[in-house]
């Protein structure tokens, strides 16, 4: 039988005249894909509607399509495997799972490109995370978030593999430079970039700080800045540790006090590889077969909507409730 027939075979099994499965309810627990409300556009609350693929037959519904991809990101796995959880072939499979990672990536992934996209991002709550930071010990007191770079190990490249050769690393890898919030939100993931390419470089490429010049800096003088490691450097809007072993006892002082909090960060990364083990699969990560980049991404917006609706290490260790899902997405209820 060709993969075409069963597909159709497929759709014939759904009940005459449905367009989805039964949809969730309003709860703040169901929050990304919906019944299609009387009057819309047809879309849920990610927009992942009922809708036609370029192969005749085959249907996409929703609910079904974001489960398929959850399940495929959850862990490492072959699209054979998950043939009998969903009775859709490997290539509909493939379909579906690169459909709603490019609809995911195409209308959420400026929330991770730039600090002016984030609407809840202003000054109360930048006051609230630099209180956070402070309650904990932290030397800094307007402090506000916290900024490093991860590398995410690939498959060797059969093209340009010294590029993406990471010296420090001894690995394969594309790097991303994320920042990240004391409630766990990874509020910027800019990348990919060649795994052998250095932090400061990075930022100096990524526009970083021209945004913090735009959004950390108010006319009353008042300036909330970034942590990071000594790779990034001294700045007006970002810090980093006192460098060398011959610190004295007050350098070395708020050196311990603002690597206890800044551990955040890493929480955050590994948030994303416990809930989305696919992206962390080393051998699957193959930059001419797939895309990582976009992957990954779409990894840390969903890992940023779970840490909405059910909280993160970070917002347990710094007592700071995420912002709502609905207010991250900049959806209107």
């Amino acid at each position: 039988m060709s993969c075409r027939e069963q597909e159709r075979r497929e759709d014939r099994r759904r009940p005459e005249g449905t367009t989805q499965p039964a949809g969730w309810s309003q709860d703040r627990r169901r929050p990304f894909v919906g019944p299609t409300p009387t009057g819309s556009s047809g879309r849920g609350r990610i927009g992942i509607g009922s809708t036609t693929t370029r192969r005749p037959g085959l249907q996409r519904w929703g609910i079904e399509s974001f489960c398929i991809l959850l399940r495929r990101l959850a862990y490492p796995n072959r699209l054979s495997d998950l043939e009998h959880i969903f009775q859709r072939s490997s290539p509909a499979l493939s379909e579906i799972c690169n459909f709603v990672t490019r609809h995911i990536n195409d209308n959420f992934r400026h929330l991770l490109e730039d600090l002016r996209n984030l609407q809840w991002l202003n000054r109360d709550r930048l006051r609230m995370y630099a209180e956070a930071v402070t309650n904990k010990g932290a030397a800094v007191q307007n402090c506000w978030g916290f900024i490093d770079g991860t590398a995410r190990a690939i498959c060797r490249p059969t093209e340009n593999q010294e590029n993406f050769y990471s010296g420090h690393k001894h690995f394969h890898c594309i790097k991303f430079q994320s920042v990240v919030c004391p409630d766990g939100i990874t509020v910027s993931a800019i990348g990919a970039f060649p795994g052998r390419r250095h932090d400061a470089g990075i930022l100096r490429e990524s526009g970083l700080y021209n945004q913090l010049e735009e959004n950390m800096q108010f006319p009353d003088g008042t300036t909330y800045v970034l942590y990071g490691d000594q790779a990034y450097g001294i700045r007006e809007l970002l810090m980093c540790p006192f460098p060398g072993r011959g610190v004295n006892e007050a350098q070395q002082n708020f050196n311990v006090s603002m690597s206890t909090v800044r551990q955040a960060v890493e929480w955050s990364f590994q948030k994303i590889i416990m809930l989305f083990a696919f992206v962390d699969f080393k051998k699957n990560q193959k930059l001419l077969l797939q895309d990582v980049e976009e992957m990954y991404k779409t990894a840390t917006l969903l890992t940023n909507c779970h840490t909405c609706l059910y909280g993160s290490q970070s917002s347990q260790f710094f007592y700071m409730e995420p912002v709502a899902l609905e207010r991250y997405l900049n959806i209107l209820t």
